[in-house]
């Protein structure tokens, strides 16, 4: 597990365009936090480092949004869903199991259907007004290889 302290949304948005540009298809992020802690920020500065030139925006309503970037990026928002069951009938595995960037917001509500194979990103408010601490964790050798790639230890 790896925690990073960002300050401001410029920092933010480095982090998440510097991880954007090491992920790859077939890559799974899961992302967590309270409302308003950043997630949709944080996915669309990861949508520019994987070369997304249309306009991210919440799928809160729609369940998934897709884009074309360097690879095909996957973005779900599950905030809604009563339950894993709701995923079904979108076929979600064919999105989970693909060669595109699949990021899925709210990634904890879903957690049993998710691959094991994921990174773990929960974003908190730090005490300051602008302050976020990232936590990473997961499993497998992209999580590792990111972690070490991002060089933070």
């Amino acid at each position: 597990m790896v925690k990073i302290k960002l300050m401001g949304l410029n920092e933010t948005e480095k982090f998440g365009q510097r991880l954007g540009n090491l992920l790859q298809g077939g890559d799974v992020l899961s992302l967590t936090g309270d409302l308003g802690a950043g997630k949709t920020t944080l996915t669309k500065s990861i949508g520019i480092g994987l070369e997304v030139k249309d306009y991210i925006t919440s799928p809160t309503f729609t369940l998934i949004n897709e884009y074309k970037g360097r690879v095909w990026v996957y973005h779900f928002d599950v905030y809604r869903l009563e339950d894993e069951m709701d995923l079904l009938d979108l076929g979600y595995e064919d999105y989970f199991y693909s060669n595109g960037v699949t990021i899925v917001e709210w990634g904890d509500k879903i957690e049993d259907i998710l691959p094991e194979d994921r990174i773990n990103i929960r974003i908190e408010k730090g005490k300051e007004l602008d302050e976020r601490i990232i936590t990473l964790d997961g499993e497998g050798d992209r999580y590792r290889q990111i972690v070490k790639e991002l060089n933070i230890n």
